[in-house]
């Protein structure tokens, strides 16, 4: 028996996202049906998508953290440690109602624990288990530490301070990522090969598409480093492929539209 109340909950929970909110406004303001108002929606973020990281102001459901730097050795004191600000993604009504009503309370956690993490190391810095439990949900670091197994027999990454001994390798391990995709190897075959999401490899190839279209603007390693949210070695590996490495010609093509959309904007 379907429990309705139960759904209409979820439609709730749906109904406040901003998504909800623009396909409203579109469907109230020109009067056109809601599958043309989720077309509309679903172009703005084709076309802008790639500018939307440059918004001064938090997204909804979005917060910042000082966390530890990538670039410091695992070894190093955290009181000596350098540090850095990372906006993580607390909540994603987009994907996290689903991932709740589908699979429960357990595996959404392991999922915004393996979101939270990535996104802090695609912007250079590392979370430890204790951040994660006593500064951002709350709970017991045991949980955590479960969690990050479950995770771990699943075989998903999950970049931490205590699990990540070489700094090089995995950023290379990131680059290498980039270079699958410029060689033209489709989303689907990187995350076979790499263990990472689609959704991870999707942010790497975001960033390294910004970093390409800073430094064609003529913007310096440490400023691209700071726009994007990245690490100064890993914006110079991303230069690098795109001066050194054979890119497809459909990959190119991306890249080209890309930076004629800039400047059309500009």
């Amino acid at each position: 028996m379907i429990n309705n109340s139960s759904l209409q909950k979820w439609a709730r929970l749906e109904s406040k996202s901003l998504n909800s909110q623009f396909t409203n406004d579109i469907i109230q303001g020109m009067g056109c049906s809601n599958f043309e108002a989720k077309a509309i929606l679903d172009t703005v973020h084709k076309v802008y998508g790639d500018y939307f990281d440059f918004s001064k102001e938090l997204a909804p459901g979005k917060a910042k953290f000082i966390v530890i730097s990538v670039e410091d050795s695992p070894s190093k004191k955290l009181s000596e440690a350098n540090k850095v600000s990372v906006i993580l993604t607390i909540n994603d009504d987009n994907e996290d109602i689903k991932i709740k009503k589908d699979n429960g309370v357990i595996a959404l956690r392991q999922h915004k624990l393996s979101r939270i993490c990535n996104e802090a190391f695609m912007q250079g810095g590392l979370l430890t288990v204790e951040d994660i439990a006593n500064r951002i949900f709350c709970c017991g670091e045991r949980t955590i530490v479960r969690d990050l197994k479950v995770l771990r027999e699943q075989n998903i990454f999950i970049p931490l301070r205590s699990t990540i001994k070489d700094m090089g390798r995995t950023i290379s391990h990131r680059s290498l990522i980039v270079k699958e995709w410029v060689a033209g190897s489709e989303y689907t075959e990187i995350a076979r090969k790499t263990n990472h999401s689609i959704k991870a490899i999707n942010n790497y190839v975001s960033k390294f598409k910004q970093v390409v279209a800073l430094m064609e603007e003529g913007y310096d390693i440490h400023t691209i480093a700071f726009l994007t949210k990245i690490s100064t070695h890993l914006t110079e590996d991303y230069i690098d492929i795109k001066a050194h490495f054979h890119i497809v010609p459909s990959r190119m093509h991306e890249l080209d539209t890309l930076l004629k959309k800039r400047k059309l904007n500009q």
